[in-house]
């Protein structure tokens, strides 16, 4: 999107380091002229690193380098003095980073956790010196291992984000608005659909120094799981929430109808979202009276629990609250 600061997708080739050569140094000294293989071994070359940094939020800072090389190791040389390993490149991405082969699609491992390190592409052995090849019947090898090549090609970069409670509505249902007033998060809000293009989240501050973390993701549309609208942009960013918060407003013409459409997008990227504990939202809930909402009450979905809010007048914001904390801690 152009102008956004949010990257959640980048694609780079990367490509280690080689190994050095093995030397064939023989020693050669004033009072031994025979002093046989001397020759080092080669260093390895430099890997490339993902390491976790809960400092970034986004892969902006990866998204123009498109061409990683790491340095190749420096070659042994005589007196079985070893080369220099190349030096590691190491790439800080933000947690919930997943890395795929991009040829094969094959996910590689995830980043989850404060200061993890992962190879993504390892550098090149280096080659053994002549010294390792010296035995009773070849006294003066005069040949070295060449060092291996280094691992390159196309790698894709995606971020997840990692949050407790994941939004989950169409646009315009009041994630925004609901997210600002639970959390110091900040979103855009606007009264018109698809305000939000990226995802925010909020630390919500709870008793005791609690706290809890809710992601406002970009809302769904009908075909959000083909692709449509943003699709799988977003879709991906749910499938971390350990409990997903259905928000759909008190004027929609059908509220379990809207419940029951994005329970099925949800279901067509990942079947496996189904498993995640559910709660509903009824938002901008201050335009009803009590018999409206007695009302609507009788035709939500059975079996999920449901609450009415309202972000501007607080109405079941502190309830919501207690009832998110109660369910991440169940």
């Amino acid at each position: 999107m152009a102008g956004s600061n949010f990257v959640d997708y980048v694609k780079l080739f990367l490509a280690s380091g080689a190994g050095g050569n093995g030397s064939t140094h023989l020693r050669r000294e004033k009072y031994i002229p025979k002093g046989g293989p001397d020759g080092g071994d080669g260093g390895r070359g430099g890997h490339i690193i993902l390491r976790g940094n809960p400092q970034f939020w986004t892969l902006i800072h990866l998204k123009y380098r498109k061409h990683i090389k790491a340095k190749p190791g420096e070659s042994g040389s005589g007196n079985l003095c070893k080369g220099a390993n190349g030096e590691d490149i190491v790439l800080d991405v933000p947690l919930g980073t997943v890395a795929r082969n991009a040829e094969t699609g094959e996910v590689l491992f995830e980043i989850t956790e404060p200061g993890e390190e992962k190879i993504i592409v390892r550098g090149g052995r280096g080659g053994l010196g002549n010294a390792n090849f010296k035995s009773a019947t070849n006294q003066t090898p005069r040949y070295a291992q060449p060092g291996e090549e280094g691992v390159e090609g196309w790698f894709i970069l995606e971020l997840k984000m990692l949050a407790d409670v994941g939004l989950v509505g169409f646009p315009n249902a009041g994630k925004s608005t609901l997210l600002s007033t639970i959390s110091a998060a900040r979103p855009k809000i606007a009264d018109y659909a698809f305000t939000t293009l990226e995802p925010s989240v909020g630390v919500v501050k709870y008793y005791d120094d609690k706290s809890f973390v809710v992601a406002d993701i970009p809302g769904i549309i009908e075909g959000a799981a083909e692709g449509r609208g943003l699709g799988h942009r977003f879709l991906r960013h749910i499938e971390r929430n350990s409990v997903l918060l259905f928000m759909i407003p008190a004027d929609s013409s059908d509220i379990k109808e809207e419940y029951y459409i994005l329970l099925k997008e949800l279901q067509k990227f990942n079947p496996q979202l189904l498993g995640k504990e559910r709660i509903l939202a009824i938002s901008k809930s201050d335009m009803l009276d009590d018999e409206l909402e007695r009302e609507i009450k009788k035709h939500l979905p059975r079996k999920v629990p449901h609450i009415f809010i309202s972000s501007h007048t607080g109405k079941g914001i502190k309830e919501l609250k207690d009832l998110l904390w109660k369910t991440l801690n169940e």
